[in-house]
């Protein structure tokens, strides 16, 4: 028998097995490390498993080995080093066909951990960055656990911020988390393509799939338009439920679209990639394995999350601030135009040429005008920039002036170039951006001796609109109708307007605007962080879980915090930051790119994000929160999140033309986001208005607030003077006198 110690933990080898123990007691086990499953010609794909057949011990390694033999002949020697790092245990695998057999034609391997406290799938926890959440509760319907009776759970490593998966034992609180040891995939084979139910051979496939298996003794064989069909496996054996890292990847049992002449009642998708059963193949791969426990899912998730970060995390990019602020500034007062008593920005445009593709404007959301006018307007003032002023109060003037109805709500989606409002109903949303930063702007002016007293009343009639149809639970509906009737009964999105009606209360002193916000506040509290129903927030997505709810729950509860100082709201915007960084690549892996002009042929994908849990790729959302992450540092004194808000200031800007070198038509240009999670950059290609919008809206406040735009300067002012300036609601309206 041997024995590595992992931190509390025991991993013991015996009988060619190995189990983890605490306090005597067994946790995790696999009687039979060694997994293999064969694709064979006939496109089945079988596995079987098998303990060590030797086991050594030398200076705290163990080597296990093991030669699996094929049912058609085939020799895969399977040789596994342990070692402990650091409190985490390595697992270093390298498996060499030996004998090839031409009935066999790929395979792949598995690193798991069987659970020996359930055999339940439903008595656990589940955590993939960007893909699970708990149980998925309100996730879409193609995400990862919404069906907790199939097989496995599976999912391509390069879909997460991070390479790691982790399940937490609910009673007990045992948790086990897999992760990729380095950042060191590269590019798939670029001459064949996956995109049915099958498994394809590829030779050059370094990425893993992690997830959560209950394995039956059975050969799953997939349609292409998603009929699963089983084949009895008589020598499987299969243990339970297993937190599994298998190689190359597996995105499967994932439910699928109907396609094809049979429809069945849950398609699902299993797309398999093997290595070529081919003598003298190598395959190695190294996993790292974690065992703790922990209160609670979200303490779960931010620990184990945290222990990846440290170790994955992709180098900062180098990037001046200062001067892409300028380059995207100067690029906003290029592209907003006059359109009679209409000011805006185009609503799309194709790169790399900056080709319009329409002038609809939304005053928020991914239309962001009202924001961009107020950047417009405070970079003209401070620059002295009369064309910038101009189109800045262009903008401004045309929303407070030209959109709020007589029912006392504004009009939130107009189209410019054809001077027509948009058939969309009132989001929430829309509401807490647009008005948000027109009181901003209203405050920089009024400090100025400028007063724009439409703008106030503008945001005046729209928070009294609100507080008439708050609800009693305190939360607002997600979207309303013309008339302010409700139009979608879902209230996930009620913390977007705790920040404005606070400002607001700053501004004008009326006590109904913040006992509003602290109602919306407390229910977004219960919700949403106690709830874990961080969902519906962005206005073109089903009310599903993702991350922008998270991030407008950091603003509303810190909103709370600066205001009140109560720890409840900094306790859950720590909960919501937690949540939402982890929607963020953090790592590193090749993508193949087919645009010429496009940044990310330069520089590295990390800084994108999920958008909604369960989908691929992502966007450039996260450079919204760079300014929010570094103030929770100075708030919390937790140096992870000062560093969190660092690798936001820099990385998300790798989608930028930073310095006009990329082919853009602007520098500064940046793309919104693709589907890359599959190592190949699929995109829209184009520019919308929100995409620079959320890159100069924190680069404004951290001048603002702190006199810099890299926190590596800011973090040269004495710690005192920086929570001191952190304290923003100090003087927010200063000198400001519009009690009403």
């Amino acid at each position: 028998m041997t024995e590595l110690k992992v931190g509390s933990y025991l991993a013991r080898f015996a009988d060619g097995g190995i189990r983890i123990l605490k306090n005597g007691e067994t946790l995790y086990f696999n009687a039979r490390p060694v997994y293999v499953s064969v694709k064979t010609y006939g496109a089945v794909n079988e596995f079987r498993d098998t303990a060590y057949d030797r086991v050594e011990e030398q200076n705290g390694t163990v080597t296990g080995e093991s030669l699996f033999v094929t049912k058609n002949g085939s020799e895969i020697a399977v040789r596994d080093i342990w070692s402990v790092h650091g409190g985490t245990l390595k697992i270093a695998r390298e498996a060499k066909v030996r004998k090839s057999s031409e009935d066999d034609l790929g395979f792949q391997t598995k690193i798991s951990f069987y659970q020996a406290l359930s055999e339940n799938l439903r008595d656990y926890d589940y955590f993939s960055p960007g893909q699970w959440y708990r149980d998925n509760a309100y996730a879409a319907d193609f995400a990862l656990g919404k069906n907790m009776d199939l097989q496995y759970y599976w999912r391509k490593e390069t879909w997460s911020g991070l390479p790691m998966f982790a399940m937490r034992h609910k009673e007990s609180g045992e948790t086990v988390s897999l992760s990729r040891w380095e950042a060191d995939a590269t590019l798939p084979s670029l001459d064949r393509t996956a995109t049915e139910n099958y498994a394809y051979v590829d030779p050059r496939m370094t990425v893993g799939s992690f997830g959560v298996s209950k394995a039956r003794p059975e050969a799953l064989t997939y349609t292409y338009y998603g009929h699963m069909m089983a084949t009895p496996l008589p020598d499987a054996q299969c243990d339970g439920v297993s937190a599994d890292y298998i190689y190359p990847a597996v995105n499967g049992q994932q439910p699928y679209r109907n396609w094809g002449p049979f429809s069945p009642r849950q398609p699902l998708s299993n797309v398999t990639w093997v290595h070529p059963v081919r003598e003298g193949f190598v395959q190695r791969y190294t996993v790292a394995a974690a065992f703790d426990r922990y209160d609670s899912f979200g303490r779960m998730l931010r620990e184990t999350w945290r222990q990846v970060y440290t170790r994955l995390k992709d180098r900062l990019f180098e990037v001046d601030n200062a001067q892409l602020y300028e380059h995207m500034m100067r690029f906003l007062k290029k592209v907003t135009r006059q359109f009679g008593e209409a000011w805006g920005t185009p609503f799309v445009a194709q790169l790399p040429d900056f080709d319009p593709n329409s002038f609809s404007a939304e005053i928020g959301f991914v239309g962001q005008q009202a924001g961009i006018g107020y950047q417009l307007l405070r970079w003209g003032r401070l620059r002295e920039d009369a064309e910038a002023v101009e189109k800045g109060l262009g903008i401004l003037n045309f929303w407070a002036e030209h959109t709020m109805t007589d029912a006392g709500f504004p009009r939130l989606w107009v189209h410019l170039s054809v001077h027509q409002d948009e058939p969309q109903p009132l989001w929430v949303r829309q509401i807490g951006d647009g008005l948000e930063a027109i009181l901003d702007a209203y405050v920089f002016e009024k400090k100025r001796g400028i007063p724009h007293a439409g703008w106030l009343d503008y945001c005046v009639r729209t928070a009294e609109w609100l507080v008439s149809v708050q609800n009693e639970d305190g939360s607002f509906y997600r979207s309303y109708h013309d008339d302010g009737s409700c139009c979608m009964d879902s209230k996930a999105s009620t913390q977007c307007v705790v920040r404005f009606l606070i400002q607001l209360y700053l501004v004008t002193k009326q006590d109904r605007y913040l006992r509003a916000a602290e109602r919306a506040g407390e229910w977004s509290r219960v919700h949403q962080y106690e709830g874990f129903e961080y969902r519906g927030g962005p206005c073109d997505t089903s009310d599903i879980m993702d991350k922008e709810s998270g991030i407008y729950a950091m603003f509303a509860y810190i909103a709370l915090y600066d205001i009140s100082g109560d720890r409840k709201w900094l306790e859950a915007a720590c909960g919501a930051a937690d949540y939402t960084e982890t929607f963020t690549f953090v790592w590193d892996f090749p993508v193949y790119n087919p645009y010429p002009a496009h940044p990310f042929n330069r520089y590295h994908i990390s800084g994108q994000s999920n958008v909604s849990v369960g989908a691929p790729g992502g966007d450039i959302y996260m450079a919204a929160c760079s300014y929010t992450y570094y103030r929770l540092w100075l708030m919390t004194g937790d140096r992870h999140y000062c560093d969190f808000a660092e690798f936001l200031n820099r990385n998300c800007k790798q989608a930028n033309d930073v310095d006009g070198a990329c082919g853009y038509r602007y520098t500064g240009l940046v793309n919104e986001g693709a589907n890359f999670s599959e190592q190949e950059y699929r995109s829209r290609y184009h520019w919308l208005p929100w995409c620079t919008f959320v890159e100069v809206d924190p680069a404004s406040r951290f001048y603002d607030t702190f006199g810099a735009h890299e926190i590596a300067d800011i973090e040269k002012l004495p710690l005192e003077e920086r929570q001191a300036r952190n304290r923003i609601y100090d003087h927010y309206a200063e000198g400001i006198s519009c009690i009403q």
